[in-house]
């Protein structure tokens, strides 16, 4: 069972997720815009969120997400919008979101990819595991907590997920099929910049300088290699 904000403006749709989502046995709270949302959000702290990309004038989809980041929000937020072009799917990647689902979808195809994200972002704890860090990271797994020079960075579970990936293999080449499969959980539906957009922001919060990375690299034709 986990808490879940839907934030949906069409009554019909949001009537059906929240039926759909209660029968699995989550508690959720529906939000028609914006606004609400980021109330909501505030007052509840939902352990995923489902957010519509078409809002109500004022507070569109994209900065709702923003400001769920912005406060502090380190759920899954899973965008569900009528949109099929790319840009739009880089632009919310960008700004935190972890998963699309494009309408019309499937109840059942959404609500897998929900419980998939609930079970690893509530696997990554990983309690009892000692900390470890490099340069001047270091990575607190029980807390799930990062931190650069001693002052904590904000990392989205996606980004967070990734960069574990990438640190328990070091001096790897991680082709992109593989890190898809092992912090997604699968490569359908997944852009092909997907982990080339979430590696940027890796090396835009933890290293000295994103443009040149030291620790975060990219093996031209091949993935990424993690040196300590």
């Amino acid at each position: 069972m986990a808490h879940i904000l839907v934030v949906e403006d069409n009554e019909d749709l949001a009537f059906g997720l929240r039926r759909s989502l209660e029968g699995e046995g989550h508690i959720v709270d529906v939000a028609p815009d914006g606004t609400t949302a980021i109330r909501l959000a505030t007052e509840r702290r939902p352990a995923l969120v489902l957010l519509d990309i078409m809002l109500p004038a004022g507070m569109d989809g994209f900065r709702t997400l923003e400001a769920l980041r912005r406060m502090g929000l380190d759920a899954p937020i899973i965008m569900l919008t009528a949109r099929g072009a790319e840009v739009d799917k880089v632009h919310g990647l960008r700004l935190g979101a972890d998963d699309y689902v494009t309408k019309p979808f499937g109840l059942s195809e959404l609500m897998a990819r929900v419980g998939a994200h609930l079970r690893r972002a509530g696997g990554w704890n990983e309690a009892g595991a000692a900390p470890y860090g490099f340069s001047d990271i270091e990575i607190q797994p029980a807390a799930r907590v990062v931190t650069k020079g001693g002052v904590r960075v904000a990392l989205t579970p996606r980004e967070y997920a990734l960069l574990l990936s990438l640190v328990r293999t070091p001096g790897v080449v991680r082709t992109r099929v593989s890190l898809l499969r092992d912090v997604w959980g699968h490569a359908a539906d997944v852009l092909t910049r997907t982990v080339d957009i979430h590696v940027g922001e890796l090396r835009r919060k933890l290293e000295d300088e994103p443009s040149s990375p030291r620790h975060f690299i990219t093996v031209w034709k091949a993935g990424y290699r993690f040196d300590p």
